[in-house]
């Protein structure tokens, strides 16, 4: 129906008139009495072999839905109920930001894609707790926070210190988004100085708290292997806890929109279909940097199932849906958990086979050993039943003991025993 009905009419929108549209729509199902109850019965897929458990958390399924789509969380609970593992509410800062001039956002539909130069546009730290206090037991709720555009970079920490302590209690994890904004390059946030300089107060605050919350770091995935493997090096030599891979890009090569229509454009980060081959890319370096023993949130480009694959196949422990789920609704979200269903599913069978087949063989093979045991352990066409070979002078005659002398003859003697 998504595709058919409602998928028309939202693209007819604007891209963010559309946003808030649906926005609108699901708070809207949300005070109806049941209205979650029924969007949980048509899009919910439940089954042991989607449950994970990654930095302590359980999570009943590992698609979540990126940072981005619910910026304020205004409508997390309802997007849960689509069918979500977990929702990644933000990028919040400290105060309120309206962010760039519109239009801000494009659809790319030749390529499967989004430009997005909104910046960080955001209701601020106050609306977003006002919004998190609201009951969401059982639910997992991200918070991915930023600075404000016009803190400067000497005084990015206090800015995501601030939103650390203030949100500790309402967030399950979070993720700091080291990126200026939507609209500009990264120049000097990548560096490892900068980095500890957010991360070490944050840590140093989690210290001294009675309960957990994991830190992750959102990369970006224009950054080269070299830096790559530096942020790997971060997570391996302090105490943060994983890495989501990665943000949009702002790369434009192999794209089949026009330059005239990029040009026209201009700047933002660019996300989907495009992204997905250097988003596992990125996800499968860092996989290997850390020896597989940290946690990776595999998000950018994944538009279905297969993509959702060969996200987790790089060593993805959760994924992050967002211009996917644009794209394709949230019927999505079903389509990578069912797929992932058959998986698990057609492997346990492959493992039980197999297991079966050994057990088989295991069992021929007694079976073959206690026969030779009672027949004798040479060929029948060439030995008689007492070993000795037809044409061998002792053919047909018993081999008898006395004591501890062999005696080969045809009639017993008192005292032998015969075989």
């Amino acid at each position: 129906m998504y595709r058919r009905i409602i998928k028309p009419i939202l693209f007819s929108l604007t891209i963010e008139r559309a946003h808030h549209v649906a926005l609108l729509l699901l708070r809207i199902i949300g005070l109806i009495p049941g209205g979650r109850w029924f969007l949980r019965k048509c899009y919910t897929v439940r089954h042991p072999a989607l449950e994970r458990e990654v930095f302590g958390v359980k999570f009943a399924n590992p698609v979540g839905l990126a940072a981005g789509f619910d910026h304020n969380g205004e409508a997390y609970r309802e997007l849960a109920a689509l069918g979500f593992g977990f929702i990644e509410i933000g990028t919040v800062t400290p105060r309120p930001q309206a962010g760039n001039p519109r239009p801000r956002v494009f659809r790319l539909p030749k390529d499967r894609a989004i430009i997005n130069r909104i910046g960080l546009s955001n209701r601020g730290l106050d609306k977003t707790i006002c919004h998190l206090r609201r009951p969401h037991e059982g639910l997992i709720v991200g918070c991915n926070i930023g600075k404000n555009t016009v803190t400067p970079p000497e005084n990015a920490a206090a800015d995501y210190l601030r939103l650390f302590r203030n949100l500790y209690q309402y967030a399950d994890y979070f993720t700091v988004n080291i990126s200026c904004d939507n609209s500009c390059r990264e120049g000097t946030t990548y560096t490892r100085t900068h980095i500890l300089q957010i991360l070490d107060p944050l840590f140093d605050f989690r210290r001294g708290q009675n309960q957990y919350r994991p830190i992750m770091l959102k990369v970006s995935p224009d950054m080269s292997d070299e830096v790559i493997d530096e942020i790997s090096d971060i997570l391996l030599e302090t105490p943060l806890d994983g890495i989501v891979a990665t943000n949009g890009t702002h790369r434009r090569e192999g794209l089949h929109t026009s330059h005239m229509a990029l040009d026209k454009i201009g700047s933002g980060r660019l996300s989907g279909a495009p992204l997905t081959q250097r988003a596992v890319e990125v996800v499968r370096r860092i996989h290997t940097r850390s020896g597989g023993n940290f946690p990776i949130i595999g998000v950018g480009g994944i538009m279905s199932p297969a993509d959702a694959k060969a996200m987790l196949d790089a060593g993805a422990d959760l994924l992050q849906l967002y211009t996917g789920y644009i794209y394709e609704g949230p019927g999505l979200v079903g389509e990578i958990c069912r797929s992932l269903i058959a998986d698990a599913e057609a492997a346990a069978a492959a493992k039980a086979a197999a297991e079966a087949r050994a057990e088989e063989e295991a069992s021929f093979n007694t079976s073959i050993c206690a026969i030779f045991r009672r027949t004798g352990t040479g060929s029948r066409e060439g030995r008689t039943r007492n070993g000795n070979r037809r044409d061998s002078p002792n053919a047909g005659r018993r081999t008898c003991r006395i004591g501890a002398e062999p005696v080969t003859g045809n009639t017993e003697q008192p005292g032998t025993t015969c075989r």
